[in-house]
């Protein structure tokens, strides 16, 4: 592979997008006007957004929405505020929010929106006024007919709440429905928190009933230790059985031979800021953590972690992908010929917009679930999508991955072609 190439398919992630895309459209033999169609965004929208800082001065900030495809149903997709934002990554995570939603069978599309800008510089009120301010500017493109933002990366259930408020100020009424991810009191949902690792426990129960593996007995690493990670650690442990043998964050890992209690690692892990000293641990770092010899690897931090440099070294039986692209496809196919069994991000991690789409019913119509219904209702859309996956991987003898995209894609497509689109 030449030098170009490598640089394009890691350092873009857009174009990392549209070659799975067309991985899974060549076997499922798409129409050429829908395979084309689908490797663009419909549409996109590029925003300044001055702010008034706690000095006095004016600092103008830029911001992009993405909405991707809306033949399913109004777009769904986060709003990233990060100093390294840039068009493509929201491009490309527009389109895997368009594949996500559709594989968990959710009648919505994919979006995604994002701000340049770096929020741990910055205070609370300049915080407000900026969200405040991409709401205004995204005003007439968003609703909850027709776009609904979320939080991701350095956003939160606070600044949706502004962003909720500042919309409904355009408006003129409470529209709750145009942002999910927000605090209880404003029309957040039960069960939002812990959704994303708690969908992928659900689907990593499933893998191992196929592969037959006894989770109770089965050892478990994770590399990265937020929020994901974090719930990854306590759900797995206490909804599979897992034992939690290996963790990490930013700052290193740990290695755990007899392992150790989940709850107890969060719990240090919030009051010491970071996994150093745990007890009875061993320092690990982030890349041989990935190439422990474990039952469960999951991957719930960095993009591009598991590349074509370390996926021969890689020995857990399933990998669980709760980040968003921690595999890229050179190593997909390493870790298909290995027997390795991939969890692909946007089924795994698709616990989040199911439960955010819950919400947004919720919203819509009023009428609020209790907790036990939410689990209960994630549990049966995380099955019966990994259900679905499974059975087209076997079907065309194909990687999990790829057989996601196949599910997604014939199901965009149907809905195009129901609307006359093509």
């Amino acid at each position: 592979m030449s030098l170009t190439a490598e640089r394009v398919q890691h350092d873009n992630p857009f174009e990392i997008a549209q070659q799975q895309l067309d991985k899974a459209a060549a076997k499922l033999q798409l129409d050429p006007a829908i395979h084309q169609a689908l490797r663009e965004p419909m549409r996109e929208l590029h925003v300044t957004i001055p702010v008034k800082m706690d000095d006095g001065s004016v600092k103008v900030f830029k911001g992009f929405r993405v909405q991707y495809n809306d033949a399913r149903g109004p777009n769904k997709g986060g709003i990233r505020f990060h100093p390294d934002e840039t068009i493509d990554t929201v491009r490309a995570l527009a389109a895997w929010m368009t594949w996500k939603t559709a594989v968990v069978d959710i009648p919505l599309g994919g979006g995604k929106g994002g701000v340049i800008c770096d929020p741990k510089k910055m205070s609370p009120a300049e915080l407000e006024r900026l969200s405040r301010g991409y709401i205004r500017a995204l005003g007439r493109f968003i609703g909850p007919d027709r776009d609904i933002p979320a939080p991701d990366v350095y956003t939160t259930p606070q600044i949706m709440a502004w962003m909720m408020d500042e919309y409904s100020v355009i408006t003129g009424h409470n529209t709750p429905g145009v942002i999910t991810g927000k605090p209880l009191s404003v029309g957040g949902s039960e069960g939002r928190g812990d959704a994303t690792a708690r969908g992928g426990a659900y689907t990593v129960r499933e893998a191992a009933k196929y592969l037959d593996i006894d989770l109770t007995k089965a050892t478990l690493a994770i590399q990265g230790f937020g929020n994901a990670g974090q719930y990854a650690a306590t759900l797995f442990q206490d909804l599979l059985g897992c034992k939690v043998v290996a963790v990490s964050d930013s700052r290193g890992g740990i290695y755990l031979p007899d392992g150790a209690d989940a709850h107890d690692l969060v719990r240090y892990k919030l009051t010491n800021g970071s996994l150093e000293g745990y007890p009875g641990s061993q320092p690990i770092s982030n890349e041989a953590l990935l190439e422990l010899d474990v039952d469960v690897l999951a991957p719930s931090a960095l993009e591009d972690v598991i590349t074509e440099r370390n996926a021969d070294n890689i020995r857990a039986k399933i990998v669980a992908e709760l980040a968003n692209g921690p595999t890229n496809p050179q190593a997909d196919e390493i870790l298909y010929r290995k027997g390795v069994f991939v969890i692909p991000d946007f089924l795994c991690n698709a616990g989040g917009v199911t439960v955010s789409y819950f919400e947004w019913v919720q919203n819509e119509t009023g009428y609020y679930w209790e907790e036990e219904l939410v689990h209960e209702r994630l549990d049966k859309k995380m099955t019966t999508a990994f259900a679905s996956v499974l059975d087209m991987s076997l079907e065309y003898q194909t990687d999990m991955r790829t057989a996601a995209y196949m599910v997604a894609i014939q199901r965009v497509a149907e809905a195009m072609r129901a609307r006359g689109w093509v």
